[in-house]
């Protein structure tokens, strides 16, 4: 069983609102029905009154006479049998003398003449005692706690000497069929009245607490997703919850600045690492190098110019400019000249990606060629092209199939290069890019990072699309006309 205060303000909201308002209609009906009520009864008193002084004025004469007949004829016709308010007619109507016997009545069975009412006991033996009480030329009335009657009295006075009393019961019961319909018709009232206003009060407490319920969808996203937190929904209003709402997107800016800065120091953390590194490394391998080049060069002066040895050195030449250029991209320096990047560098990487392919058995398949060589830095480009297809082989199913695409047009250079291996979950693919960020237990996760680099030192654009069974790396560049 879910607590009132457990509910959702969606719902919480409109049903006190409901609840305020059937409560004011309820209060408010049962204060017009009292109202009603007591008005109702202080008519019928009055009425009582009114009556009991005209019967008291003119049963003063047969009273002084002795004349019983004439009185029994007043008393009857002060009765209306077929009464349109029956409320309004006397239940029972007696004169009495001034020692409480009874004169005339209106059910002479049940009260006989000469007799004391008081001997029925009950409500009459208190009437009598009452009468005893007062004054008896004053008007009463008179409510018996535990009698259905109550009664007004008028004392019959002639030259100032009291000759008895007119007592007039009312039956406390004939109140009940007209309360009923007056309870009833105000019922009916009341419940037409709340069919108007509660719907209108739900879609009123449903727009007040509207904007309650953005503002804490939205603070549910944070920390977690502030990227997707829904500030527009917010209030917007001068009101409090709308000064809530602003305070919750400063708020929010501030924790998105935070966690930009957050994200820019781990990668300057990184950085500084991969400078750390490539300092490290770049005296080391720079020096054999320049040894292995300078054997090279002198081999090619000084050597017995066999053709297969020269083409061999040719591709050893290439390969170690690569390494070279690999250790200025790790610490991202673009060579202010090198040469152009030709279709035989297509050839030099192919030769070098087939040994991980062939151990792998992943085929290669190249679609389309360089018609001539392109106004691009040869190095940067081959290290792109060399990185990317690794890692496709890498990821590549094993047997599976490994695709470079290659055109040049428009003064701009397109490569793609697809592998039918596993996708890239989402959760990587933010940090893909970042050094170090490698997803596979073999790889330090610099490949994508130099390849990255080398891309936006060239002003070009890199895109990945990453599917079950397909992933695509497009990378396209400018290059000036030859």
């Amino acid at each position: 069983m879910i607590a009132l205060d457990d509910l959702s303000l969606r719902w919480k909201i409109p049903l006190r609102v409901m609840a305020a308002v059937l409560g004011t209609a309820l209060a408010v009906t049962a204060a017009l029905v009292t109202r009603e009520y007591d008005e109702m009864r202080q008519n019928l008193e009055s009425h009582a009154k009114s009556l009991a002084r005209v019967l008291a004025n003119t049963l003063v004469t047969p009273v002084l006479h002795d004349d019983i007949w004439r009185a029994y004829e007043i008393l009857q016709s002060a009765r209306d049998p077929a009464a349109i308010a029956p409320e309004l007619q006397a239940d029972v109507v007696m004169v009495t003398d001034a020692e409480f016997r009874v004169f005339v009545s209106s059910r002479p069975r049940d009260f006989p003449i000469g007799a004391s009412p008081a001997r029925q006991g009950g409500a009459y033996a208190r009437l009598r005692a009452a009468l005893m009480d007062r004054k008896s030329t004053e008007q009463q009335v008179i409510e018996p706690a535990d009698s259905v009657h109550y009664f007004v009295m008028s004392p019959l006075v002639a030259d100032g000497v009291a000759l008895g009393h007119v007592i007039l019961g009312y039956s406390k019961i004939s109140f009940v069929p007209r309360f009923i319909g007056l309870v009833g018709r105000a019922a009916f009232v009341t419940l037409l009245v709340l069919l108007l206003i509660l719907p209108v009060s739900w879609f009123a407490a449903r727009q007040t607490g509207a904007p309650l319920l953005a503002l804490a969808d939205a603070m549910r996203q944070v920390p977690g997703e502030l990227g997707s937190a829904r500030l527009p929904d917010l209030p917007q209003n001068k009101d409090e919850i709308g000064q809530l709402g602003d305070a919750f997107r400063r708020m929010v800016g501030e924790l998105r600045e935070k966690q930009e800065l957050e994200e820019q120091m781990i990668a300057s953390q990184r950085l500084a690492a991969v400078g750390r590194l490539s300092a490290g490394i770049a005296h080391e391998i720079n020096n054999p190098l320049g040894g292995m080049l300078t054997a090279i060069t002198t081999y090619r002066r000084h050597g017995n110019g066999d053709p297969l040895a020269l083409e061999t050195f040719s591709l050893l030449e290439r390969g170690l400019d690569q390494i070279r250029n690999t250790v200025a991209a790790l610490l991202v320096e673009t060579k202010a000249k090198d040469r152009s990047f030709a279709p035989a560098d297509i050839d030099d990487l192919l030769i070098l990606v087939d040994a991980e392919a062939a151990a792998r058995k992943v085929t290669l398949h190249v679609g389309g060629r360089l018609q001539s060589p392109l106004p691009l830095p040869a190095t940067l480009l081959r290290q792109i092209v060399l990185n990317l297809l690794l890692n496709a082989v890498a990821a590549a199913d094993h047997g599976g199939k490994v695709r470079l695409g290659m055109d040049a047009r428009n003064g701009m250079l397109h490569l793609s290069v697809c592998n039918d291996g596993a996708h890239i979950p989402d959760s990587r693919m933010a940090h893909l890019f970042e050094p170090f960020a490698s997803g596979r237990e073999k790889g330090h996760g610099l490949g994508l990072w130099v390849v990255y680099q080398i891309v936006k030192q060239l002003n070009g654009g890199l895109t990945v699309d990453s599917e079950p069974g397909n992933t695509t790396f497009r990378i396209e560049i400018p290059y000036g006309e030859p």
